[in-house]
């Protein structure tokens, strides 16, 4: 491919997904708010659980959450569904284009390994449906229950998949597929575990019958783990310009770490009261992801 046009196609893929980003982790991070926002209405109106008022623009915003009503749905409904798609898709031509389309250069280190470059390539394609089906196994499971568990269980297999990352690409490119891994749990779960469920109790609603609130508390889990996400998958964005972050021989960990931080603060935020603890482990790993990366090598 000509050079300048490789350049323009990757400059154009960077920016749409970067805004693609943007409005799905804004819409995530907006509705995560407004669940802990909310209060009971005061007084109390039938059909209305929690209310809040926002300010904005010289005026409030007065936000009502109404639980399903069999055979009642409000005029226009607004779906946020296709900033995850774009996202995605966004996300996975750019790692075409950046490490799949350069012949191997920033994707492989061909003087210390055996692997072909299409072999790399497999594996990197491949790994984004395993990672999903291990992950979606794991929180269907009885283990999935326990959220201490399983939340323990799918650390350790971060910490796996990252080693193994480490492993077959060099550093950046390692990094890169951590990220796209977990854009792409966070993609089908916007897509496989959280709108159908929502579709099948408005189809209820629509009948006239009672909205099983079971299948959406389970979407709810999932969008959980989503927002949970959002930041290492941030921190990977922004760790491909810091060849410091994955040129280190102990980066896999440092990868760790840095999740493991996003993962504390985004907990903290998430806390109707602020517990200083969780600042502190982020601080903790990312003081220890720093050492490993300067003082290591």
């Amino acid at each position: 491919m000509d050079p300048t046009l490789h350049e323009w196609i990757h400059l154009l893929l960077r920016w749409a997904h970067i805004l693609a980003a943007i409005m799905w982790i804004g819409d995530s991070f907006l509705f995560m708010w407004l669940d802990r926002a909310l209060t009971p209405p005061q007084p109390a109106r039938e059909g209305v659980v929690g209310e809040t008022f926002m300010l904005h623009g010289g005026g409030y915003y007065h936000v009502e959450k109404s639980p399903l009503q069999p055979g009642k749905l409000p005029p226009v409904l607004h779906w946020f569904k296709w900033e995850s798609i774009s996202t995605w898709a966004s996300g996975v031509l750019l790692l075409l284009v950046v490490y799949y389309l350069s012949g191997g250069a920033v994707l492989i280190d061909s003087s210390s390994t055996k692997l072909s470059v299409p072999a790399a390539m497999a594996i990197g394609l491949g790994l984004l449906p395993v990672c999903w089906l291990i992950y979606d196994a794991l929180w269907k499971s009885p283990l999935g229950k326990s959220t201490p568990v399983a939340g323990g269980i799918s650390l350790v297999l971060a910490a796996a998949l990252a080693f193994l990352l480490t492993r077959v690409f060099i550093g950046r490119a390692a990094y890169i597929h951590f990220g796209a891994i977990l854009g792409t749990l966070m993609f089908l779960n916007v897509w496989v575990r959280i709108l159908p469920p929502q579709r099948r109790m408005l189809a209820a609603v629509k009948r006239g019958e009672p909205g099983d609130p079971t299948p959406g508390l389970a979407a709810k889990k999932r969008s959980t783990h989503n927002t949970y996400m959002t930041l290492p998958v941030l921190f990977v964005m922004v760790s491909n310009h810091f060849p410091t972050t994955y040129g280190s021989r102990y980066a896999w960990i440092a990868l760790v770490l840095m999740s493991l931080a996003g993962a504390a603060v985004r907990h903290f935020m998430l806390l109707r009261t602020k517990r200083v603890a969780w600042l502190l482990v982020a601080a903790a790993a990312l003081v220890a992801a720093t050492y490993l990366v300067t003082a290591k090598g």
